[in-house]
């Protein structure tokens, strides 16, 4: 057997100041390659995520367990200048803060970049808000929905003639997390380097401009808008959603050597040379004449039988799962995408893996924290502070 190595970020020490999504979702992602993530959350309160329904499990919001782990969690009262002194203490000997309060939030605080860096020259603080620290839009409140419809995303998602849709999935706050966890990584790997630290200004609704990619490629070079066509491609034909005869599936014929293949499994072999969809350039052209012959002939079969005569023919297919599906997938089972974690409260719970696979690095994954859960430990173990100093700052409404 190999030799089972330490994980990437093991020793890096994170200080986890956000709340809801987007900022915790990057800290999980740090935990699960190994950092030391401890989350400072309000005494008594904590992360509003813990009171977020509609699900619970053992009085635990499970929309909490899915971005937790990974977490030790300590409750500190940085409003109190006697909070603020056990703040700098960790900073001292910490690599790297994250936060997602409002702007001016902590300055207000003390507790932004140019005070922390008093503390430690060497530590990488990444603050995440709607719209950055500088611009017009500056002191907006942001949430996921106004993010994407700001961004773009909105405007070309959904069907033509519909009213505007919302991703399902919540990119506006995933992609913020995404990018703070990067952005993290590389200021570390330069403080390596360098041994300066670093501040991170990360606009959520930068990231969202940064994912329109072609989109916005196109209109910069072009002046070209683009709407809504559903499931299909601007570019490519056919490549989109196609209704089977019990259901639907997905088709994309993203180059020309998927063609012929693709033709020959819907049984319309004299489409493969008809001049009117030899290349992708003609087929974009004749889209109108195009979609309707191969909508008709997907009706006449069932998904599973479809999608096996195309995988035959190696043309990129597959099936458009619910939720269930995909989580109960054999091959998502089989490459460990769904672990488990011990809960005290909640017990065994299922969670959505990492999808980093080290070569050599076991995955290991530690249940979301209890409010408070790890104060003692924290203070103790990594401050060295006395049981009679723990006691009494919690007798003053601190931790």
């Amino acid at each position: 057997m190999g030799q089972v190595l330490k994980p990437l970020l093991y020793g890096i020490r994170v200080l986890d100041l956000t709340h809801m999504l987007a900022g915790p979702y990057g800290t999980m992602m740090l935990g699960d390659m190994g950092a030391e993530v401890i989350k400072i959350e309000p005494p008594g309160e904590g992360d509003p995520a813990r009171a977020l329904g509609p699900h619970f499990a053992g009085g635990e919001s499970e929309y909490f367990l899915a971005v937790g782990r990974n977490k030790r969690s300590l409750t500190l009262n940085l409003k109190d200048p006697r909070g603020r002194q056990v703040f700098y203490d960790l900073v001292r000997v910490s690599d790297a803060v994250l936060d997602n309060f409002r702007p001016g939030v902590l300055e207000r605080l003390e507790c932004n970049y140019a005070r922390l860096r008093q503390v430690n020259p060497r530590i990488v603080h990444c603050s995440i808000s709607g719209f950055g620290q500088t611009g017009p839009y500056r002191d907006r409140p942001a949430f996921d929905l106004a993010l994407q419809a700001m961004g773009g995303a909105m405007s070309v998602t959904g069907m033509p003639g519909q009213p505007p849709a919302r991703m399902g999935l919540p990119m506006g706050d995933l992609a913020g997390g995404i990018f703070a966890a990067f952005a993290i990584a590389v200021a570390l790997f330069h403080c390596k380097r360098t041994g300066e630290g670093a501040y991170i200004d990360l606009s959520l609704l930068d990231c969202q401009v940064a994912l329109l990619t072609y989109m916005a490629q196109y209109y910069l070079m072009e002046g070209e808008v683009p709407t809504p066509i559903g499931s299909a491609h601007r570019g490519v034909v056919p490549y989109q959603a196609f209704a089977t005869a019990d259901g639907y599936l997905v088709v994309a014929v993203f180059t020309e050597r998927f063609w012929h293949g693709f033709c020959r499994a819907l049984g319309l072999d004299s489409l493969a040379d008809d001049p009117r969809f030899a290349d992708n350039e003609r087929r974009r052209e004749n889209r109108e004449i195009l979609i309707p012959i191969l909508a008709a002939t997907f009706q006449t079969r069932a998904t599973a039988e479809w999608l096996a005569r195309l995988q035959a023919e190696q043309v990129p297919s597959g099936p458009i799962n619910t939720v269930a599906q995909i989580l109960n997938d054999p091959h998502v089972r089989a490459r460990g995408m769904i672990a488990e974690v011990q809960h005290p409260t909640a017990g065994r719970v299922p969670i959505v893996a990492t999808p980093v696979k080290v070569a050599g690095v076991e995955e290991q994954y530690t249940a979301p924290p209890g409010l408070g859960q790890h104060t003692e430990e924290v203070l103790t173990g990594v401050l060295r502070y006395s049981l009679e100093k723990i006691e009494e700052l919690r007798s003053l409404g601190v931790l």
